[in-house]
């Protein structure tokens, strides 16, 4: 047993040194988009955004876990913020989507974990918040998944209630951990080692200087393009390849905050356009893919506070002829978020076998033959 245990930490710990060493896509030289992103290029650049993981790795098949998304650090029951979902593709296992999108808004931690996770998850984000709130009676809990079947055992539900609570108690402001963290331990998306990705956009100030920031857990396939170069098609390592062909089916679970004060309709328009990101990175929603958009704001003249209740609510909002910042920033983070959870992520052995992680001088190779690396 301690054999095991001893094995577990030095997987874990590699993991953790390996990923330290990695860097964003935009360290490399790789520019996505015209706007800038925030100091930390995650979506904690959204002030007050918390992000918390747990990583599950122990013996030979063991490689997932659970990451948790705060969107503010007080109480989310009675302080919630509005939302908005939108489904690119429909083959998932989500969790409280119905209820935000009849009321607009989410009560909880978001959470994202493995399929068969998924109402462990939920489970336990619900205890989270009866621990919270006493007389509370009917709690709507929100998590995603991913399918990282091949990489771990899934069928042993690992994730277990202190994974989940631990994930909330780890949340932190600041720099974000990418790649095989949290949710996207066991992940693989566009014929490489997936994981966990994020990157934001701050909007200049001229356009309300609002920040969007995006958190994504990839796990899907397509034909890997960066900035518009055709890499995966380059390295012969894509959907339909003759070569290195893989499945393409997987899915990818997209989080997008911003503190710009919208509601639930148009935080539903910045999820639709935060879609797109995967399309510019090389994905199109593949028949088995469950391909999800959570969208929240984080300002606080839009949140409901049930502590102070009124029967007439009066809020001011973004015009709609204003979000067109918004909607390209949603854009840019998620290409870039997508695209770091690749440039974090390590090779990794797990229950079915080995998934190799980008081979990142490869592409950058590439990148130069396109004269897209920043000088």
């Amino acid at each position: 047993m301690k054999k095991i245990y001893l094995l577990s930490f030095l997987l874990l710990l590699s993991a953790n040194l390996l990923s330290q060493e990695k860097k964003n896509a935009r360290e490399y030289g790789i520019k996505i988009g015209i706007l800038t992103p925030g100091l930390n290029n995650a979506i904690t650049d959204v002030e007050g955004v918390l992000v918390g993981h747990t990583t599950l790795i122990e013996g030979e098949a063991t490689r997932t876990g659970v990451t948790m998304i705060l969107p503010h650090s007080g109480n989310l029951f009675t302080d919630r913020v509005p939302a908005a979902v939108f489904v690119g593709n429909g083959f998932g296992k989500a969790v409280g989507f119905t209820q935000i999108e009849e009321l607009g808004e989410i009560e909880t931690p978001i959470g994202l974990t493995n399929t068969l996770s998924i109402h462990t998850v939920a489970n336990a984000i619900t205890d989270y918040v009866l621990q919270q709130n006493q007389n509370v009676y009917s709690v709507n809990p929100v998590v995603g998944e991913t399918n990282d079947a091949y990489l771990n055992d899934i069928r042993s539900r690992a994730v277990n209630f202190e994974h989940v609570h631990q994930a909330i108690r780890n949340a932190r402001s600041g720099e974000v951990e990418q790649g095989n963290v949290g949710a996207g331990t066991g992940t693989r998306a566009l014929g490489y080692k997936g994981g966990i990705g994020t990157s934001s956009r701050k909007l200049p100030e001229r356009f309300g200087g609002y920040t969007v920031g995006v958190l994504v857990q990839s796990n899907f396939g397509g034909v890997l393009t960066i900035d518009g170069a055709p890499v995966g098609e380059e390295l012969k390592n894509h959907y339909l390849s003759n070569i290195v062909p893989y499945d393409v089916d997987g899915s990818v679970m997209i989080i997008v905050a911003t503190d710009a004060p919208i509601t639930s309709r148009n935080l539903e328009r910045l999820a639709k356009r935060a879609f797109l990101g995967i399309s510019r990175i090389g994905g199109f929603a593949s028949n088995g893919s469950g391909d999800y958009v959570i969208a929240f704001s984080t300002h606080p003249e839009v949140r409901n506070k049930l502590d102070h209740p009124t029967p007439v609510k009066s809020i001011s909002e973004l015009d709609n002829n204003a979000t067109s910042p918004l909607f390209l920033a949603a854009v840019e983070a998620t290409e870039e978020a997508i695209l770091n959870s690749l440039f974090h992520a390590e090779t990794m052995k797990g229950d079915h076998g080995t998934q190799e992680a980008l081979p990142v001088e490869k592409v950058l190779e590439i990148l130069r033959k396109y004269n897209l690396l920043e000088k």
